[in-house]
């Protein structure tokens, strides 16, 4: 590591530190101020006043709301870089570990670590794609309803729920999505424009054209199941 890096990161591990308490349970970390202030502008309005002389604002936060998970790969990569390598994991740990890369996209969204959020949202991808596993429909429904407004992450929910339908193998229909369209309004559009972006442009027959047949009710007669009264 040359000189400079070094100064760095002895100047962004020196100082105070603040204790964040995560999720319900009010897990506990002690993290250094001038690492969390270093990568995201939150941090810097929440810890830092910005006036002259600086004061130390405040020294803990609570997230009740965050997921421990989630927040256990914000640490590791604040204080090591990096995020886990997940090429030996177990194909049931690997999607674990991807269902946590979406917690720390939210984190990520609400602290402002443009970076470390896509990031987490490769490797989301990545750790379904080795775990050949995919988010069953309830798992969408909260995905979807979790992120934020224009995310990508909503975006995939939408085309993983398309590819689902659109998969002669797969047993999955609309039908298996009506809690998704229901507590999420634009799911149903985000997941049509799917269904039309992954088809490439194939054009359906068109409906006011071929059998006349076609969208007739049955006008067969019914019999009375109770047959005459006497």
């Amino acid at each position: 590591m040359p000189d400079e890096a070094k100064t760095l990161w002895k100047r962004l591990l020196s100082g105070p530190t603040i204790d964040f308490y995560v999720g319900e349970e009010r897990r506990h970390w002690s993290l250094h101020r001038n690492l969390l202030c270093h990568h995201s502008p939150y941090f810097e309005s929440e810890f830092l006043d910005t006036a002259p002389p600086k004061a130390y604002k405040r020294s803990e936060l609570d997230l009740p709301d965050q997921d421990p998970a989630g927040f256990e790969l914000l640490v590791k990569w604040l204080y090591q870089g990096t995020l886990d390598d997940t090429s030996d994991m177990t194909d049931e740990k690997k999607y674990d570990y991807s269902v946590a890369c979406h917690k720390l996209y939210l984190l990520c969204n609400k602290f402002d670590i443009p970076n470390l959020k896509n990031e987490s949202i490769d490797r989301y991808r990545q750790g379904l794609l080795e775990a050949q596993l995919v988010p069953d429909a309830d798992e969408i429904n909260d995905i979807y309803r979790s992120s934020p407004t224009g995310s990508p992450f909503r975006k995939l929910m939408a085309q993983i729920a398309a590819r689902q339908i659109m998969d002669p193998d797969s047993d999955k229909n609309a039908e298996s999505y009506r809690n998704c369209f229901k507590d999420n309004p634009d799911f149903a559009v985000d997941m049509v424009n799917a269904i039309k972006e992954g088809t490439g442009g194939i054009l359906f027959d068109d409906p006011t054209d071929g059998d006349e047949d076609a969208y007739h009710e049955d006008t067969t007669p019914r019999l009375n199941s109770k047959g005459k009264g006497i």
